[in-house]
């Protein structure tokens, strides 16, 4: 089709259905990554119903699309913000349909052409998504043969697919190609029977390490985010925003903004931002206006928090309960009670919540830096009253999000601020504000009290977690008698002073970290290795296998601790994937500072899709779990967040980085499992126990820096 010569980004005049014209498109993306228009679906999703109720599809032709050259194109809801599922998506892709790899093209995230996602987190892409998507993709495939079944007129069994070719068995000569059969366009046969996907042994593609498809454009620099686009006639803004999450806005002075050259004020009730053509002048406008508040402060600081946290006024539910504490407790010989406390974190992710909106002929378009492109869509819809249809939300490649871009603010607010000023308009948030409404990994008090027999076996389990939900709390071990309590926010009670949301692998990390601490506080107690103490308790295979694999790999010779060798276990589990560590640390008693020498994992993460990519996260893990563990947690008074930056926000450098060791093991005949978060949760836990094998002393409160390292070291 001949293209008309265009350089205005937002069409005016004519309108055309596919909103921005296709040259200027490539222009915002700088040709960074690849979206392909399906006319056929784009109609189809501009006609649903706005109020219809959002599920997974069930049409196959909503995941795949095949091109007359044979090239398939994968749709999917979800986005890629460095997990490496453009790469183990497609891998599964085209294993289901037999062909290249090579021809599978992935448009991730973009709420026109992709099926409805709730969001990318979880873990879940792999093991919720990806079967159904290769279900999709096998009903697909069975339609094809029969397809060509008809056109060859041969019988479907004496066919058989390669590479994206159905080949007569009997008569090599007769075939016919995927790209042929389909002809670009939407297949309107279905299966009532529906095929099952490719057997695990056939596999060519998944099971084996392939480089990340997007590794080059994002090694070269070439890879676009959503900071990177540009538009004709885009402004930037910079929002008015508070001082406190206690703060209300009682008066606002924008005179002195005003007078700056170039800039704009936008307001619409308490919301006021500035805007123009120039980055710097919308930086220097910003601090000109002179603000006012009033504060209702929540009376709470990071020095107070896990009193005030045990004093609240909750809501109580008992997760699970077997047996009977008490007669649990008669039979303990030793008993143990302990209490941990964890602090708020942020996710800390390098690129900042971004967003880029404007309007073509009533259409919200916009791209933004979001785990939840549905849910901005829909987040734009309730609070701005646009149609569904009328709201289109794409994800570029996004810079890390660890569960803190599921929250979409900022794209709300650029696409507040195209409608009121018709412009595009890109919202990059500054560090400042993305520490101020970062959505924390909510801080939380574990009590426990348990009990061991004279064998050393756990006789009694008695679990309350305040505050940090019950991911991670399962006992795991072998316990009969086990209670476990969650405590929880009531709306009349607040606890947490500001946002709170999904941190990887949520709240488990808190959870491993106080369980794997007291199991260490037991095997110590009994004089039993803590290797062969959690071995005696399990009956878990996978846990079983998990712990001897990572013993194996770290070289682990068994002793009693304290040691004073500074070496560790914890285990855990998390997304469906069983996972142990072993670590070994150095700890300076003089200074309290503590360096992690060594870290080993092993992993059951059922069958594993890209084995290079799981290995990735593992590491990747494992590197970002320092920081939970030694430095990093946010202070803060009241509804003021004190860490505002990196300059007191302490994230792992690549100084700190231990020799990592990794097994995944072997599990071709097992169902797929989340790869991308249950790395973490054991690393404040094996170093805690590491902390005290070397020293004989133990911390119940992360994260172990100099000062409560020493403080622990006074009383042992």
């Amino acid at each position: 089709m001949k293209e008309k010569d265009n350089n205005t980004a937002i069409s005016s005049g004519k309108k055309e259905r596919s909103g921005i014209k296709r040259r200027s498109f490539v222009q915002l993306l700088g040709g960074g990554i690849f979206i392909f228009f399906a006319p056929w679906k784009s109609l189809e999703l501009l006609s649903a119903p706005a109020e219809q109720a959002r599920s997974l599809p069930k049409d196959y032709n909503a995941f795949l699309h095949i091109a007359e050259d044979g090239t398939i194109t994968c749709y999917t809801g979800k986005i890629e913000m460095g997990q490496g599922i453009i790469t183990s998506l497609a891998q599964e892709m085209a294993e289901e349909l037999n062909v290249p790899f090579e021809k599978v093209k992935m448009v991730m995230g973009d709420t026109d052409l992709c099926p409805y996602d709730q969001g990318t987190w979880g873990s879940m892409s792999t093991r919720s998504f990806g079967p159904r998507m290769r279900a999709a993709a096998a009903e697909a495939r069975g339609v094809l043969v029969g397809m060509a079944s008809a056109q060859l007129g041969v019988p479907a069994s004496q066919l058989e697919v390669r590479d994206g070719i159905l080949v007569d068995t009997k008569h090599p000569a007769s075939k016919v190609t995927y790209g042929q059969l389909a002809k670009g366009k939407k297949i309107e046969k279905f299966l009532d029977d529906k095929p099952a996907p490719e057997d695990f042994s056939k596999f060519t593609y998944v099971g084996k390490s392939l480089k990340r498809s997007d590794a080059y454009l994002k090694v070269t620099g070439r890879a676009k985010y959503c900071g990177d686009m540009r538009l004709p006639g885009m402004v930037y803004a910079r929002i008015l925003r508070p001082p406190s999450h206690g703060a209300k806005l009682i008066s606002a002075d924008v005179s002195g903004a005003e007078k700056i050259a170039g800039v704009s004020i936008v307001r619409d009730g308490d919301f006021i931002a500035v805007i123009s053509e120039n980055h710097d002048k919308a930086d220097e406008a910003i601090v000109k206006i002179k603000a006012d508040y009033s504060f209702d402060e929540m009376k709470v600081s990071d020095k107070t928090l896990h009193d005030f946290m045990l004093k609240a006024d909750t809501r109580v539910n008992v997760a699970r309960t077997s047996g009977d504490l008490e007669a649990g407790r008669l039979l303990c010989d030793k008993v143990f009670e302990s209490e941990y406390h964890d602090p708020y974190l942020a996710h800390a992710s390098i690129e900042p919540h971004t967003a880029l909106a404007y309007l073509d002929n009533g259409k919200m378009i916009v791209y933004a830096a979001t785990q939840s492109p549905f849910g901005l869509q829909d987040g734009i819809v309730r609070e701005l009253g646009f149609a569904r249809e009328n709201v289109r939300v794409i994800t570029p490649f996004v810079g890390g999000g660890f569960g803190g871009k599921g929250a979409f603010q900022q794209g709300i607010e650029a696409a507040r601020l195209a409608k009121l000023t018709g412009k595009p308009v890109m919202l990059a948030w500054t560090r400042d504000e993305e520490f101020f409404y970062d959505t924390f990994h909510p801080a939380g008090v574990v009590k426990i009290n348990s009990g061991i027999d004279k064998s050393g076996k756990i006789q009694m389990w008695d679990y309350h977690v305040y505050f940090s939900g019950t991911r991670g709390s399962d006992t795991i071990y072998d316990v009969p008698n086990a209670k476990t309590t969650s405590y929880s926010e009531k709306d009349t009670s607040p606890v947490h002073p500001f946002g709170t949301g999904a941190w990887r692998a949520p709240n488990n990390n808190t959870n491993t970290f106080a369980r794997e601490s007291q199991i260490d506080i037991m095997a110590s107690a009994a004089g039993i290795d803590p290797l062969e103490f959690r071995l005696t308790n399990l009956k878990d295979e996978k846990m079983i296998d998990c712990l001897k694999a990572v013993a194996e790999k770290f070289g682990y010779v068994a002793g009693k601790s304290p040691s004073g060798r500074g070496i560790s276990v914890a285990c855990g589990i998390d997304a469906g994937t069983w996972v142990a560590h072993m670590a070994e640390v150095q700890v300076d008693k003089a200074t309290g500072k503590v360096r992690v020498l060594h870290i080993a994992c092993a992993q059951d993460m059922g069958l594993c899709v890209n084995p290079e990519g799981a290995l990735m996260q593992m590491e990747g893990c494992m590197t970002m779990g320092l920081g939970y563990t030694l430095t990093e947690e946010i202070h803060f008074e009241g509804g003021n967040i004190l860490d505002r930056g990196f300059d007191s926000y302490d994230i792992p450098k690549f100084s700190w980085l231990p020799k990592l060791d990794c097994v995944i093991l072997d599990r071709k005949d097992k169902a797929p499992q989340g790869g991308g978060e249950p790395a973490i949760i054991a690393i404040g836990a094996v170093v805690a126990n590491a902390i005290y094998d070397a020293t004989g002393a133990r911390l119940y409160t992360m994260p172990f820096t100099p000062e409560r390292v020493l403080e622990a070291l006074k009383k042992v």
